[in-house]
């Protein structure tokens, strides 16, 4: 297919659809492109000409029951959007699956750059990186203090068990996608599993929350929006911190398809994260390895599951060749994790 008519978006369907449901919306033919980046679900920028939306969907094959829940994005981002948290605005959700194939939702286009690699963020500068960084955190922070019954949010999860649930899940995802010997990733569950930390108050968890799912934008760089809200629920806060840890570590693997933005000059070490976070939240994170060393896991088991549909052949957009040599890296890193606490 073209560029402006990619897989998986029908722009013909979708024009009927919001002249339909948002009569006046669109002002001319649709065109839409796919937004290079995303390893999971399917994240298009469609335009009359004048505005612009995105347009997000699951992958083409192999959805899991549990994943790629496009009703759950859609509210998270409909409660969070009155508050301080920067999200898009919600324009529609969309659970027919004879439009594109599967359930999506539009949501207003937001200007700003994901930076998803030291490279990209060396242009910055050592002072621009760094504040961007922390700005980071405290967008966390502010996330964690919103109370989710007064946005509505009160059944979004059940925090109750959440770790042990989350392991759980996570292996359920592994069994559903592996079909290969990895080395150690049984070894890191069951550890994981004997050390449960106990959990503070749950809040709204992201789910995936690192620097290239925000948007940072405008002469003070600032957080534009948080996206990718697929994992999202009612949860341990902790979860979140671990994983901004794990993208704030060096992988050590020039060239990779997966990387973080570690290296690039001014960013802060992850313990310099860690303590902010403590301090502005108040919370304990004294077991914050645990939960770096979880984050690691979760992500090994995440790009399990691409490089499996890549064998598959149900995969839109480039790097998937190497997705599957990532695995025992971060499953070793998750392991190192908790060796050293």
């Amino acid at each position: 297919m073209s560029p402006d008519h990619p897989p998986g978006l029908d722009l013909d369907r979708l024009r009927v659809l919001l002249d339909r449901e948002r009569p006046g919306l669109v002002a001319g033919p649709l065109s839409g492109r796919l937004i290079e980046g995303g390893r999971s679900n399917l994240t298009y920028a469609v335009s009359d000409g004048g505005a612009r939306w995105v347009v997000r969907r699951p992958p083409l094959g192999h959805v899991l029951a549990t994943a790629h829940d496009m009703r759950r994005e859609h509210r998270v981002i409909s409660a969070l959007h009155p508050t301080a948290v920067p999200v898009p605005r919600p324009v529609l959700l969309c659970e027919d699956e004879e439009v594109l194939g599967a359930p999506f939702y539009v949501m207003e286009f937001v200007d700003g750059v994901p930076y998803r690699t030291s490279e990209q963020l060396a242009p910055l500068g050592p002072e621009r990186t760094r504040a961007a960084v922390l700005n980071l955190v405290d967008t966390l922070v502010g996330l964690h203090a919103v109370d989710p019954v007064e946005v509505g949010l009160a059944d979004f999860g059940r925090p109750e068990g959440f770790l042990d649930r989350q392991l759980r899940r996570w292996a359920k995802q592994l069994d559903a996608s592996r079909d290969r010997d990895l080395a150690g990733i049984d070894e890191l569950h069951a550890t994981l599993g004997r050390e449960l930390p106990r959990s503070p108050a749950p809040t709204v968890v992201h789910g995936d929350y690192r620097l290239d799912n925000v948007l940072i934008g405008g002469e003070d760089d600032e957080i534009r929006a948080i996206l990718d809200w697929e994992m999202s629920t009612l949860g341990d806060p902790l979860t979140d911190l671990g994983l901004l840890v794990m993208y704030s570590s060096p992988l050590g693997l020039p060239d990779s398809p997966v990387s973080t933005t570690a290296q690039a000059p001014g960013h802060p070490a992850p313990a310099e994260l860690i303590e902010r976070y403590a301090a502005r939240s108040g919370r304990d994170v004294s077991a914050v390895a645990w939960y770096t060393a979880f984050a690691w896991f979760k992500l090994a088991v995440i790009l399990e599951g691409i490089h499996y549909r890549y064998t598959l052949g149900q995969t839109v957009g480039r790097g998937f060749d190497r997705i599957g040599d990532l695995v025992p890296v971060f499953i070793e890193h998750g392991l190192t994790t908790l060796q050293k606490g």
